[in-house]
């Protein structure tokens, strides 16, 4: 799998073959959603490909003023796919959007800012490849419901595996009774575990569109899921997040289901996580790989990772960027906040996973969700590992091999274990405080604009709202 063209005349002739009526041109915005704008494909010619289309860059948000909004999206044709789901035979195209007025590529374009810190990378004579493999959970539901009112806030997902089904009528056809229960769907067959042809539609059409599918299996929460892909550099990999969350939606939705990537949807269950593989060559030499090292993993490695720990606040700010990641990142489900490293050991932030020599080698940061935008998730982390290797290593501390879920918050205070922020506003004020590492990827009014954006979207507006929980805990005070 991987491309089907390599440059224009590849895509005129890609386009020829496979009958396209429609070129579809998409884009990210700065909270990683996909937009697109479909053009006819007897109207887009090779000087279009080449100079651009454009577009309203006010109307997309906190993006330009209206005074200023003509901007171009660049195609990207190396990046062209057939779109599954079209009635009509349509190519996408994954764009990057250029700045007019400053004739570059924008600042606040996300698949900009990761080419930037590809260019940084390379700048800094580091390395010449980054391989970054994330893995993205998903639930499957089949009805959610939401109400935001003034006076009345609450929402509703079902499952049929959900515990809570238990007692369910499904009229004629009967309540089966096959669940997974809580923190019990690792694993199971069927008929527990009820996505399996689901999955497989999902894993075939990923195929489709170009990622190389490994693996697909059903997650430890109810109604949980995943589909393992093969990594890539750090430009295709994040590309592939957004092919691999439309597909996973619109495979769901088609099938009469709905699917999300909310890092906690369900109190009292293992929550979803974007686990991010990551390894530095050059010279097409593995620069995390140090045979007898504490497993196999070179000072660069470890350098690198003592700068994602270091800036932990402003990293996380883009890693799990909503207030709804915090929520999955509490003791007891999986998701470690507690900043050391650790060989095979899914508790530490840092998981070096099992592997037989060079190739295998890398680093697992376990903290993000799929919430993030992955160009800038991608970006961040490997901007403030460069800035780790720049400046020699920061403090780490570790390794840690026992089971750290299980240490009480007083014992990690005693043994002055980092930990992530507590919540996305501590992130946020954070990030405020520490960017400039972020300086060779992100000018400043991005930064601000990005705090200012998030805390609008997220942080106030949730701050502000009552929960049934506070109901229960205050109402009677």
């Amino acid at each position: 799998m991987g491309k089907f063209v390599n440059n224009i005349a590849e895509f005129d002739k890609y386009c020829e073959e496979n009958e396209v009526e429609f070129i579809d041109f998409r884009f990210t915005d700065i909270k990683g959603a996909w937009h697109h704008i479909s053009y006819r494909k007897s109207a887009v010619d090779d000087g279009m490909l080449e100079a651009g289309i454009p577009f309203d860059g006010s109307s997309i948000e906190n993006w330009q003023p209206i005074n200023e909004s003509d901007m171009i999206l660049k195609p990207d044709v190396e990046s062209a796919f057939l779109d599954p789901f079209t009635a009509d035979s349509t190519v996408c195209v994954i764009c990057d959007v250029y700045d007019i007025y400053k004739n570059e590529l924008y600042a606040k374009c996300p698949r900009a800012i990761a080419k930037k810190a590809l260019k940084y990378l390379d700048e800094a004579g580091i390395a010449d490849a980054a391989y970054f493999g994330p893995e993205n959970e998903f639930f499957i539901f089949d009805d959610v419901k939401i109400v935001d009112q003034d006076n009345h806030q609450s929402f509703r997902i079902e499952t049929d595996e959900g515990h809570w089904a238990d007692n369910a009528d499904y009229g004629d056809y009967g309540n089966m009774g096959h669940r997974p229960r809580i923190k019990g769907g690792y694993f199971p067959t069927m008929p527990t575990d009820s996505g399996v042809d689901l999955r497989a539609e999902m894993m075939q059409i990923l195929e489709e569109v170009g990622l190389e599918v490994v693996l697909g299996h059903h997650e430890v929460a109810q109604g949980q899921h995943e589909i393992g892909i093969v990594f890539s550099d750090i430009i295709t990999a994040a590309d592939n997040v957004q092919k691999y969350k439309y597909v996973v939606k619109m495979v769901a939705h088609l099938n009469g289901k709905t699917a999300t990537f909310m890092p906690k949807p369900i109190y009292n269950d293992n929550g979803n996580g974007m686990h991010v593989h990551q390894s530095l060559w050059k010279d097409g030499t593995n620069l995390f790989y140090k045979e007898g090292e504490y497993a196999n993993l070179s000072k660069t490695a470890l350098d690198y990772l003592s700068g994602i720990f270091a800036h932990k606040e402003a990293v996380a700010a883009f890693t799990n960027p909503s207030t709804n990641s915090f929520k999955r990142l509490l003791p007891g489900f999986e998701a470690p906040r507690i900043l050391t490293y650790s060989s095979q050991n899914r508790s530490a932030a840092c998981r070096i996973p099992y592997g037989a020599g060079e190739k295998a080698t890398r680093i697992e940061t376990r903290f993000p969700d799929s919430t993030a935008c992955p160009y800038l998730a991608f970006a961040v982390l490997m901007a403030a590992g460069i800035d780790g290797i720049k400046k020699g290593g920061y403090e780490l501390v570790g390794p840690f091999n026992e089971d750290l879920f299980e240490l009480s918050r007083d014992e990690i205070a005693e043994r002055k274990i980092p930990e992530l922020p507590n919540s996305f506003r501590d992130a946020l004020e954070g990030l405020e405080s520490d960017h400039d590492f972020l300086a060779p990827i992100m000018d400043e009014e991005f930064i601000q604009t990005y705090v200012n954006y998030q805390f609008g979207r997220h942080v106030i507006p949730v701050e502000g709202r009552p929960t049934a929980h506070e109901y229960i805990t205050t109402y009677s005070c």
